[in-house]
């Protein structure tokens, strides 16, 4: 066995929501739901899945390593410069790199504890300090619990609004306070893979705000609202100088060719981001409620999923007995929420399925 670094050997790697292939396999059952991802329940964008078809017969041909297309269609979507737009492999790529190409040894990532785990994967990968600031009120980010641990060494922070994997939010007013407690220096990474769910009053424009604070960098994805999750395809925007230092460490060719196309494409499909919108909208308070009949603690979401909290049922154990009746779900102990489940808002039919699930398991 080679010798690796102590950082390296101690990671505890990212374990993904069990495919519905795996479940088929194991447990003998069909017609599964999986509910587990956050993935998008009406599927890709149309749009978006006939530019993949296409782009497959150039598989052949590397993709264009500057992805001009999509920056290009990034730029007019959104009215920021192409010069501070950067595409990943995911935001998890975007995430790694802005850890691997911004905190030297002895700086430190700041993030709130229970938040999303790529921030502290990324911040371990590379042998850095993580700095986690508690959560209030069990579920929500503490934005003034963060301000009190920012240091001279804090070289980035990772915030998550909406919050996975709790859903929870804060509003802009709270974000402009803490943004002006933060050095120039320091880098505040706001994801906002959920952003396109959002409905909630006094929620941030993170777009105004990068004109106010240039050391803030906006995460975004097309994972979510426009249901390419398999492709991989993130983005951020950041100040060019910015941008130009991530783009010397990115891998060359980082996006692929079938996923540009598809990106490009699903920025035009907005009758697909307003049909997930709704469908979001209309079947996560049905989830909800169904939930809370059945005893669980809802908390408040503003993404497409939901954590409901089963008190003095471990979650390991119901996700199993979940799994043996087609329903696939997140058990999320690992984030320190050792009796709840996140749960993605599915169709209807798929979220009739888990509550009847949950109801025969939990013997109500």
């Amino acid at each position: 066995m080679p010798l690796v670094p102590h950082h390296v050997a101690s990671l505890q790697p990212y374990v993904p929501g069990k495919p519905i292939e795996e479940v088929e396999r194991e447990y003998g059952v069909t017609d599964v739901a999986k509910l587990a991802s956050n993935e998008n329940a009406l599927g890709p964008s149309p749009l978006a899945l006939r530019a993949a078809q296409e782009a497959c017969a150039r598989v052949h041909l590397y993709p264009d390593g500057s992805a001009f297309l999509l920056k290009r269609a990034l730029s007019g979507r959104f009215s920021v410069p192409v010069e501070e737009i950067l595409v990943g492999n995911g935001s998890n790529e975007l995430i790694e790199l802005l850890v691997r190409t911004f905190v030297l040894e002895g700086e430190e990532v700041l993030t709130s504890a229970q938040s999303f785990v790529a921030y502290k994967l990324a911040a371990h990968a590379h042998g850095r300090t993580l700095v986690e600031a508690p959560m209030k009120e069990r579920f929500h980010y503490d934005l003034d619990a963060l301000h009190a641990r920012l240091s001279p060494r804090t070289k980035l922070v990772f915030l998550a609004n909406p919050d996975n994997p709790t859903g929870t939010w804060f509003l802009e007013k709270e974000l402009v306070h803490f943004l002006g407690a933060v050095s120039r220096d320091t880098l505040v990474v706001l994801d906002e893979a959920y952003v396109e769910f959002v409905e909630a009053e006094g929620f941030q424009d993170a777009l105004a705000l990068r004109q106010r604070y240039p050391n803030l960098v906006v995460l975004r994805t097309f994972s979510k609202i426009y249901g390419l999750a398999g492709l991989r395809l993130g983005y951020a925007f950041a100040r060019p100088e910015v941008v130009a230092l991530l783009d010397r460490v990115r891998a060359p060719f980082n996006v692929n060719l079938v996923a540009q196309a598809a990106g490009v494409a699903a920025l035009d499909d907005e009758e697909h981001v307003l049909l997930s919108r709704r469908l979001v909208r209309t079947e996560r308070p049905f989830l909800e409620q169904g939930l809370r009949e059945l005893g669980a603690t809802v908390v408040p979401s503003q993404a497409n999923f939901v954590l409901a909290d089963f008190p003095g049922r471990p979650g390991m154990e119901l996700f199993d007995a979940l799994l043996r009746q087609a329903v696939v779900v997140r058990p999320v102990a690992g984030y320190g929420f050792p009796t709840a489940q996140r749960i993605t808002v599915g169709t209807r039919a798929e979220n009739v399925k888990v509550l009847a699930a949950l109801r025969k398991v939990l013997g109500r």
